[in-house]
């Protein structure tokens, strides 16, 4: 009879760099057809928006054969840039459901289709006359960022050894910022900018798509995916032998069998069963915390500052766009350093320090913009606060939340978990742009205050509440919520089972069982 001793089944730490060219350009072709397009329409608005009311209004004159009113004229350019985020959460709504017939990297392929439909609607929109195809061109292409940034991050973290999982993750951060910062660059007058190539600017959004579409099918779906939920063992194996560069992946795979056993179901779990699951109760309120902070900490709000700034520090209007450029490079930068530092850091500290930190800065920037106009350099302080905020947001709040939401959720549980992480997101980035006019117009300077509460809140709840998670499997993870769900510890009784029944699989009489694998 074997005995198996407890203090032998251990982690295995494994030494080897888990990096490789494989998961590299996964990490790399799913952001550039995914997050890179999202970010890329927040800002590629920004330039065009003169010539697209004049669009507006000269299609108003040929159909109506009276210029449009003023009032009118509003109301569609604010629909147009108001319905990415309707857009956005439909297609976040569809998620679960796509996931579970086409896959993660299937779904991704599709949601090109939404890209491309979307990059012609608005490219040709000014050609046929139609300031309704540039409407609907936004909220598909909203859509397709609904989608994308759900199952992005999804792929992205089961794909990922843990050693790297938060670096890897960080891409969809990075190319938010990316995103961004090209459609500043491109809006800019030299390049596109100009009233006979804005168009250009949206047919633009079917590159980053076809580049996709060209590289990602030739590369593995999830792991955890085709063993979990297909039962396709040997797909599986083949997908984590290429993620992990190695030909021996049976810890990983046993990894997964493990998991799934503990689960006691091989089914997507819904929304309802999510919310009804007491054991992943505060998994699922951080993740709402964590998602509603991330849109309500206010920087979004801050563009609507930028180029006032500017103008009261006394720069030219024409040299304006060139200035905000700064704000999309140190966007880029930040992300970069935080997806760098991720892993020796971790997810919690970078997150509170980032609210943290946007919490002072909102502060300092409310002080300057109320004094903006007694002293001429003030401006200057304010436009460093602007710089500051931007680089507190991209070194965690801006991309952590996506990783935590794949590492708090074992596998049946995650497509749910994504699901209402994306409604919670998009929905409060519609209420920012609705009613932050209203709040700045009613507190003027002062508005930013509630910014401050918000960023305050979410780092007393994160560092009351969450874990670290770097380094950690995902069922280590679910472990370590135990204690705050009220729910016993079961590591050892399921390391017990595990041991057993990987001991009795491989056929051996005694010896000691690794537990633990790169995921």
């Amino acid at each position: 009879m074997c005995v198996i001793d407890l203090t032998q089944i251990k982690a295995s730490r494994s030494c080897r760099h888990p990096l490789n060219s494989i998961l590299l350009n996964a990490a790399f072709f799913g952001s550039v057809g995914s997050s890179f397009l999202y970010g890329y329409n927040l800002s590629v608005v920004n330039a065009p928006a003169s010539y697209i009311k004049t669009f507006y209004n000269k299609t108003w004159i040929d159909r109506y054969n009276e210029p449009i009113g003023d009032g009118t004229v509003t109301l569609l350019w604010s629909v147009t840039v108001s319905i990415f985020a309707i857009g956005g959460l439909v297609g976040a709504l569809t998620v679960s459901f796509l996931i579970k017939v086409l896959g993660r990297k299937g779904t991704l392929l599709a949601n090109n289709g939404l890209a491309l439909i979307a990059a012609l609607l608005l490219a040709l929109g000014e050609t046929a006359g139609s300031f309704e195809m540039l409407i609907i061109g936004r909220f598909i292409i909203g859509m397709d960022s609904g989608v994308s940034l759900s199952v992005l991050p999804m792929y992205l973290g089961e794909i990922s050894p843990r050693q790297v999982r938060g670096s890897i993750g960080q891409f969809h951060s990075i190319f938010i910022c990316l995103g961004v910062f090209i459609g500043q660059v491109l809006g800019l007058p030299e390049i596109l900018g100009q009233e006979s190539r804005w168009n250009f600017l949206f047919g633009f959004l079917a590159l980053p798509a076809l580049l996709q579409l060209c590289v990602l099918p030739f590369l593995p779906e999830s792991p955890r995916f085709l063993l979990m939920e297909r039962r396709d063992e040997a797909g599986a194996e083949k997908a984590f032998q290429a993620f992990l560069g190695r030909s021996d992946v049976s810890r990983e795979l046993e990894e997964v069998h493990a998991e799934s056993r503990a689960q006691n179901t091989q089914r997507t779990a819904s929304v309802l069963e999510l919310f009804r699951k007491r054991s992943l109760r505060w998994q699922l309120i951080t993740v709402i915390v964590v998602m509603s902070c991330y849109q309500l900490c206010g920087l979004n709000a801050i563009w609507y500052y930028t180029n006032g700034i500017l103008q009261n520090a006394g720069f030219q209007p024409t040299v304006i766009p060139y200035i905000t450029l700064s704000t999309g490079g140190i966007e880029t930068l930040a992300a970069v350093i935080s997806g760098l530092v991720i892993e020796k850091v971790g997810r919690r500290p970078l997150l509170i320090f980032g609210f943290s930190a946007m919490a002072v800065f909102f502060s300092l920037l409310t002080v300057f913009l109320h004094y903006q106009d007694r002293f001429s350099w003030m401006p200057y302080l304010s436009f460093t606060s602007i710089l500051l905020l931007i680089a507190s947001f991209c070194s965690g709040p801006g991309g952590v939340p996506f990783v935590l939401t794949g590492e708090l959720f074992e596998q049946s549980y995650r497509p749910a978990a994504f699901m209402i992480a994306g409604t919670v997101n998009w929905l409060s980035n519609f209420a920012v742009g609705l009613l932050f006019p209203y709040i700045q117009e009613a507190l003027q300077t002062f508005a930013f205050l509630l910014f401050v509460v918000v960023c305050v809140a979410g780092a007393v709840y994160l560092l009351l509440v969450l874990p670290e998670t770097k380094n950690k499997t995902f069922m280590e993870i679910s472990q370590s919520f135990s204690k705050i769900n009220g729910i016993p510890d079961q590591t050892q009784e399921r390391e017990m089972k595990d041991a057993l029944d990987t001991a009795a699989t491989n056929g051996l009489q005694c010896a000691e069982v690794e537990m633990e694998s790169s995921f």
